[in-house]
């Protein structure tokens, strides 16, 4: 039976899930609205007014989600994990001040005169505005990072009666993963959009809408993604040799490794047997996992059994989430060069496999975030903060069922707010489509009409 711990986890997590979406999408489209921007200055071509008026809607839907979204977390700190706040709040406090004050703060304070300064500005200062934003929210995206990759890698602080004093804030922000980590999660933020923005111009395409502005969206998201699929291979790569280091038994729970191995076979599937210490119906390549994470075929992995069983992640959470996100990564890859050839050498509307395969692929990049962020946190257990403090330290003691309730609520009220009215609103948008009137809202007569 779970206990008020384990009830906490989950109601974290479930936040944590609904919330992450939000940050992620805002992420992306505000570097997708500023290159817009940029064509729409250089060029005076009225298409791409058109694609920044259209996103910018989305993106202000998204972007308030994201900060009421965020709201219940921080409550659930005081109320579920007051040791941990108590524990990390000199590191964590200080990082997320850093956040307010140099992130949060520049982003709310242009993001008014992007969404409201259209034929009240100057396209420049909009444009300027926009850079603001996009900063505002990729330096956010930072401080976040780095307070979770000081959880995952901690640096820079060590503990005295329960609390964690800084001795050095450089290291505690520049930690072991901080840099590679926030890479990764940027780089899955762009792909996770600009899928959607694939995705959305497919519908388009596919029911004969607006086809000029979706086939220019069409264009340069594939081309984009093209780019973009190999680096975050590259990326993730990096991630992964980071993890290896710092955090073996992690590394040993996503390969599904039991005993500490020299030249360990890649397990391609198998179903973990936690409770006996062993894999079933296992399929592998020999040596490929010792490869991959030390770039040595013979190189050294430790195994799930160098440690406690209770010093042991939830093997079958962390195998299968971080199996699910490499292979959204190759289904992105494929997708990415196939649409590629296809804008190369054909005509994209005569595709209708390929339209299919985009439209139902839109949320396949949301939905690798979710598995990483799963692979990453579950991984990370029994610690809160690797090797130096315990999950079940960081909890406060309170009533099962209190946590029950208060768990119950918060599916109910996000399922109705976050999950039917943003999709409500959010599909309604796209429903109808852009439909500026360039010819009546440009503003300063700075555009010229391009067929």
């Amino acid at each position: 039976m779970l206990d008020f711990i384990d009830l906490s986890r989950i109601q974290f997590a479930f936040t944590m899930s609904f919330h992450i979406l939000f940050p992620a999408f805002s992420i992306g489209l505000s570097l997708f609205l500023l290159v817009m921007e940029a064509f729409w200055l250089k060029t005076q071509n009225t298409i791409y007014y058109k694609i920044c008026r259209f996103w910018t809607k989305i993106f202000a839907l998204t972007f308030g989600m994201g900060i009421v979204s965020g709201i219940v977390m921080e409550f659930q700190l005081g109320t579920n994990w007051s040791q941990y706040a108590f524990a990390t709040g000199p590191v964590l406090g200080g990082l997320f001040t850093y956040e307010v004050m140099t992130a949060f703060f520049v982003e709310a304070g242009f993001l008014g005169i992007v969404l409201f300064g259209w034929n009240r500005v100057s396209p420049r200062a909009h444009f300027i505005s926009l850079c603001c934003v996009t900063f505002g929210v990729t330096l956010s995206a930072f401080w976040i990072m780095a307070a979770n990759s000081w959880m995952q890698t901690p640096d820079g602080a060590h503990l005295v009666s329960g609390q964690f004093i800084v001795d050095n804030w450089f290291r505690v922000i520049f930690n072991h993963s901080t840099i590679i980590r926030f890479l990764h999660m940027l780089t899955s933020c762009w792909m996770a959009t600009l899928l959607v923005v694939l995705g959305v111009s497919c519908y388009y395409i596919k029911n004969k809408k607006h086809i000029n502005f979706a086939t220019k969206c069409l264009k340069f998201a594939i081309i984009i993604l093209a780019i973009l699929a190999p680096l975050q291979i590259a990326i993730g790569d990096l991630v992964g040799i980071k993890v290896h280091q710092h955090q073996p038994i992690k590394t040993a729970a996503i390969e599904g490794l039991w005993e500490t191995t020299k030249g360990a076979p890649l397990v391609l599937f198998a179903i973990p047997d936690q409770k006996n210490s062993k894999n079933n119906f296992e399929i592998k390549i020999n040596k490929l996992a010792s490869f991959i994470n030390t770039h040595d075929w013979n190189g050294e992995l430790q195994g799930l059994n160098s440690v406690s069983k209770e010093k042991q992640p939830n093997v079958n959470i962390v195998f299968f989430s971080f199996r699910v996100m490499v292979a959204i990564g190759l289904i992105i890859l494929a997708l990415a060069y196939y649409g590629l050839y296809i804008v190369r050498y054909s005509n994209i509307e005569k595709h209708k496999l390929f339209l299919n395969a985009a439209i139902l692929s839109t949320p396949l990049g949301f939905l690798a975030i979710e598995s990483g962020w799963f692979t990453a946190e579950a991984g990370r257990q029994p610690w809160v903060i690797y090797n130096q403090l315990l999950t079940k330290q960081a909890a406060s003691i309170i009533k099962t069922e209190n946590v029950l309730i208060t768990f119950i609520l918060i599916v109910i009220i996000y399922g109705v707010i976050f999950g039917f009215y943003y999709f409500k609103y959010l599909f309604k948008l796209i429903k109808k489509g852009p439909d500026i009137k360039t010819k009546t809202s440009l503003p300063f007569g700075y555009l010229q009409e391009h067929n």
